[in-house]
């Protein structure tokens, strides 16, 4: 889509003192209310609380639209990376390569486990892992690579599965900010032994609560996640193996059917927002506007940006009412947490400039090109300032 197009195809300006959240749930609530409330009301009507038909409908859906075989819907997005980490089979003594820079579930699930997270730096343009350092930190106890689709972007996985394949590690994908994502016309979550899901609320098809899901296409992976989200019982009040409370709400499933069939609308509508969003921002000085690799369909769960002097422009942001957000201050790999493991500062230098330079901007459908260019023109000003 080009740059004029996308301005076509964006609400009219709302009015110019108004602030501007980071992401507008009402807004979006208020597009499909009827939907959304007659899908609570039939939940509500059946008092079918647990594991019910929409669940069933939502794994199945969720399958297909990813073009997996099955779904396994869970408590969250992190229940799902858990409970893929542990039917993968690992354990103590194994190692699993994760990228630095990411949310720390994408780590703490693999000490969950027992296994140890190895951190591997990331790619500057697209922010996720880079496939040409994992052979620096492959043992004979790397067991699996967990790449992130961060911000909405497919990582570059066709060098990831190659290394994969050749090294006999199975492929966790992390998908939980880029359903509807692609990479060379595949779904992201498609492609590696396991795709993992986030519906938290912000996300691009969220819930009114936590959930999350898994899909595969393996049917033995399929039988053993529906045992582990449900105490491993295969039979009611008979377990075959140690398993969780992880069942995805049903009435999450229902708000979330329902939003599904607006998932590629809106990723459609992000993809303007952010065309928009790099037309205002390409002449201002001392800032990057986020890159999208040609191998793949972005669909900007977040539009993250590098800037200089990132706080002061944090801050003059929030003094405008404008909301924007770090994802991530902090690489995984000086976490407090793995403090143990004993990574240096200056030891991931990618993943480390990340953290000093990112800035997330709102983002969401029903942001407005008023919005867009006040966004920018207050950014142009907080950098002169």
């Amino acid at each position: 889509m080009n740059k004029t197009t996308a301005k076509s195809t964006l609400p009219a300006v709302r009015d110019r003192g108004s602030a501007i959240p980071m992401v507008d749930l009402r807004a979006q609530y208020a597009s499909i209310k009827k939907e959304i409330d007659s899908a609570i009301r039939e939940v509500l009507e059946t008092q079918q609380f647990i594991l019910g038909p929409n669940v069933a409908a939502l794994e199945r859906e969720i399958a297909h639209y990813c073009g997996r075989k099955f779904g396994v819907g869970v408590a969250s997005g992190t229940d799902a990376l858990i409970l893929a980490i542990h039917a993968a089979g690992m354990g103590p003594g194994d190692e699993v390569l994760v990228p630095a820079f990411s949310f720390i579930a994408t780590a703490d699930t693999v000490s969950l486990s027992g296994a140890k997270p190895v951190f591997i730096d990331i790619q500057p343009d697209t922010f996720c892992i880079d496939p040409c350092k994992l052979a620096e930190k492959l043992t004979q106890r790397t067991r699996a690579i967990i790449p992130v689709h961060l911000y909405g972007q497919s990582a570059d996985m066709r060098p990831i599965l190659e290394f994969a394949r050749k090294h006999g590690l199975k492929v966790i994908e992390d998908n939980a900010q880029a359903l509807g994502a692609a990479y060379r016309g595949k779904r992201t979550g498609s492609l590696g032994d396991f795709g993992c899901i986030s519906f938290f609320p912000s996300k691009n098809l969220g819930g009114y609560g936590d959930g999350g899901m898994i899909v595969t296409n393996s049917e033995n992976d399929y039988r053993r996640l529906r045992l582990l989200r449900n105490h491993g019982s295969s039979a009611r009040y008979v377990s075959e193996e140690q398993g969780w409370n992880s069942r995805l709400d049903e009435l999450q499933a229902a708000i979330l059917r329902v939003k599904l069939r607006h998932l590629d609308e809106w990723c459609a509508a992000r993809r303007a927002n952010a065309a928009y969003y790099d037309q205002c921002l390409k002449d201002i000085r001392g800032l990057r506007v986020p890159g999208a690799a040609a191998w793949g369909e972005h669909v900007y769960h977040q539009y993250t940006i590098r800037v200089e002097r990132r706080d002061h422009v944090q801050k003059f942001l929030q003094s405008e009412g404008i909301a924007s957000t770090v994802y991530y201050p902090l690489p995984m790999h000086l976490q407090p947490i793995y403090k143990q493991l004993g990574y240096m500062c200056g030891e991931l230098p990618e993943s480390e400039r990340a953290a000093g330079e990112v800035l997330s901007l709102p983002m969401y459908p029903e942001l407005t090109t008023g919005d867009i260019e006040r966004v920018a023109e207050t950014i142009a000003r907080a950098l002169e300032s």
